[in-house]
């Protein structure tokens, strides 16, 4: 069995990032329960947007990636699940984030099981996961769990009780998705060359 590849994504901006410590707790603990609990083989592979902002905003100009910004994006789209984690800035996700998201193609999420995340300086700001963020990943059509987790400064000091239950719950839910989908197919562009006389032809 192939293994099966976790895109996580975060758009933390400082190092070290609670953001991206965040983004990984998530995409452990579903590695974890896909290991455990379905005997799977799992690939974690970490976007951090933090090292791609210029080239996205190349993308949003010119419509398509480039380098290793487009290898990011072939990541992303090409994973059986998606954790995605930002941090909440006025009220909502962050332009990282968001430009991110902006220059996937149409579709290109469509089933994605996908783990939401956010991080913030209070509980206050937990609600943007769900009046902000859910519906995002909604509208471009991922699958997303019912359990978003918001962690916010105290929760790391707290001794972790209920950000640990959060977060073991939500990837045991996003595990349970990946888990009944199949593998996405695999492009290959040779499959189906152009035939010489139509490239001659300009067609």
């Amino acid at each position: 069995m192939s293994p099966r590849t976790l895109a996580v994504v975060s758009a933390g901006l400082g190092r070290p990032s609670s953001t991206r410590l965040l983004a990984d707790r998530l995409a452990g603990a579903a590695a974890d329960a896909l290991r455990a609990g379905h005997g799977a083989d799992v690939v974690i592979e970490p976007v951090d947007l933090r090292d791609h902002a210029h080239a996205m905003v190349d993308a949003t100009l010119t419509g398509f990636p480039s380098g290793d910004f487009r290898a990011a994006v072939e990541t992303v789209t090409g994973a059986d699940g998606l954790v995605a984690v930002t941090p909440v800035f006025n009220a909502s996700y962050n332009g990282l984030f968001k430009t991110f998201f902006d220059v996937l193609d149409r579709g290109a999420l469509d089933g994605t099981p996908a783990l939401i995340g956010a991080t913030g300086g209070t509980e206050r700001h937990s609600l943007a996961l769900d009046f902000a963020v859910r519906p995002l990943l909604s509208y471009l059509r991922a699958n997303v769990v019912p359990t978003a987790v918001f962690a916010a400064s105290a929760d790391w000091g707290s001794g972790e009780g209920g950000l640990g239950d959060r977060i073991r719950r939500a990837g045991e839910e996003l595990a349970a998705l990946v888990a009944g989908r199949p593998a996405p197919a695999t492009e290959d562009p040779y499959e189906n060359p152009v035939p010489f006389e139509d490239l001659l032809a300009g067609g």
